[in-house]
Order: C-alpha cells, then structure tokens, then sequence
C-alpha cells in the first residue's frame, strides 16, 4: 500500500468520523455540554471577505476586578463544535485553582478545511474539501481583525495561547513554527502532520532552530491513530533535538486512545501544564 493511499485512507476514515458526530477534528455539542452564558460577536472579515462568529466566556472574576486577563483562543470554537465542553474545563479549572483566570475566544468554523490547512501539492489532500491551503489568510484574520478586536473589547493582558485538535492542531503547529510569536502558549491534539506529505514536519527542525529565544509553552498530544502517531513521535524527537531553552515543551502519546477520543481524554491536563498559574495556591483575582 502506497503512502498516498494510506493517507486517503486516514482522510475518508476521518470524515466518516466526523459524519457520525463522533468528530474529525473537533466534538460536537451534546446533551452533556450545557452552552454556558457568554458573549457572541460578529466580526465581518475583511482579509476572509466573510462574517465570522466568535463566542467569548469571560471568567467569573471579570466582573469583580479592573485587572486584565489572558487569553485562549480556540478553533473549533463554535457552539456546535468545542466550545461548549472546552468552556466547561476551564471553569472547574478555575475554579479548582488549577489555572489563573483566563477569556476563552472561539472561532466559529466556516470552511474548516479552507482556514486550517496550508498549501498541498498532493492530489489526496485537496480532495478533502472544494477548497484548501488557506491557513495563511486565516492566521492574517486572526491576527490583524480578530486579536484585535477582543483587546479593543475586553480587558485582556499580553499573554495569549492557542488550541486546537487535528487540523486545527496541524494550525496550532505551523503558527509556532512560521510565526512563533502570535501566541506565547500553543496546545495541539492528535495534529494532522502527514498534511502535504509532512513537509511541515520536514523544515520543523529548521523552524525550531531558528526561534527567537522568548518564553513560550507548547504542549501536544497524540492518540494510536494510523498515520497521526508516527508523526507525532517523529516530531517529539526533532523537538528533543532542536528545541531551543526558551521552548518548554511536553508530548503526552497515548497509544491507547483513538482520534476520536483524545480531545476529551487529555483536554484539562493539557490546559493545567501549558496555561497560566495563580501566584500561589491561596491567590485570587
């Protein structure tokens, strides 16, 4: 069996997946993830020449203080995708004091496949949706409409991070790899490396070598999935290699876990190693 006909294969598996709410990429709503009070913003996107949706949790503390607070953003991020059971983590977390605080921004998708994925010279990639390869023009979107607007609107502080599952991880990877210092703080789930055929993971070692040396955390996470984890793995390596000291990062291979599942499985011990900590134990915003 050929590489290309494997990675078709782990394309159509995937959007059968996804077909069946079990998710290619991101987890549906369900009965279980209450959608929590929050805010809903339209922003009319002049780089993606469409209107976005964006669904803000502020934290409970908001409204008790003039501090300001960092903030997550998140792909996948509609109300029928993660935001509601990403919302509902933190909120425990915070609530536990397990992190600090934070706003969670979720992107509403449009075009997933369109937005989360780069440029692909292999015929098998861009069979997966009518249009790919605009990663770039999405990170534009997020970085000079998007970022802006939510520091325009609510009090935020400098400290941003990024998370996202699959494409989305695979956009979470290329943005600390092409452009490191949009996000201080990246988390990636099962990202979907084979993209292209791994060219991203190809340069990676370049891309890492060649960071500025600025604190950054950078947590990923792979499941047994066929043509996911063997990339994973190889990156955890070129990242022992080349990671700079500046990079604290942390790879959590759960062999055991499925594409499906490894969202939910490691969302929280992700958030609690890569996001911000209370001062101390005691402390409170």
């Amino acid at each position: 069996m050929t590489q290309q006909v494997r990675q078709l294969g782990c394309i159509l598996f995937a959007c059968l997946l996804h077909s069946t709410s079990l998710a290619y990429g991101q987890d549906t709503a369900t009965a279980k993830d209450p959608i929590p009070t929050h805010d809903e913003l339209k922003l009319d996107s002049t780089t993606l020449k469409e209107v976005r949706h964006i669904n803000v949790l502020l934290p409970k503390q908001y409204s008790q203080t003039d501090a300001r607070f960092p903030v997550l953003y998140m792909l996948d991020g509609g109300l029928e995708e993660d935001f509601p059971h990403v919302a509902a983590s933190i909120e425990k977390l915070v609530e536990s004091k397990r992190i600090a605080p934070v706003i969670l921004v979720g992107i509403e998708n449009t075009e997933r496949r369109r937005d989360l994925t780069g440029p692909t010279t292999v015929a098998a990639d861009r069979e997966i949706a009518p249009r790919v390869g605009g990663s770039a023009e999405f990170r534009t979107f997020v970085r000079d409409e998007l970022i802006p607007k939510i520091q325009k609107q609510y009090r935020c502080s400098d400290e941003r991070a990024i998370i996202g599952e699959s494409l989305a991880g695979l956009f979470v990877v290329e943005t600390l790899l092409l452009e490191p210092n949009l996000f201080n703080r990246y988390i990636a789930f099962d990202p979907s490396l084979w993209w292209n055929e791994h060219r991203l993971l190809d340069s990676s070692e370049m891309s890492l070598k060649a960071l500025e040396p600025a604190p950054r955390h950078f947590w990923f996470a792979s499941s047994g999935t066929e043509g996911i984890q063997e990339h994973s793995r190889q990156f955890s390596k070129v990242l022992e290699r080349a990671a700079p000291k500046s990079l604290q990062w942390k790879f959590d291979d759960h062999p055991s876990k499925q594409h499906s599942t490894i969202f939910r499985a490691t969302k929280e011990s992700a958030m609690i190693w890569a996001l911000w900590k209370l001062p101390d134990s005691s402390a409170e915003y």
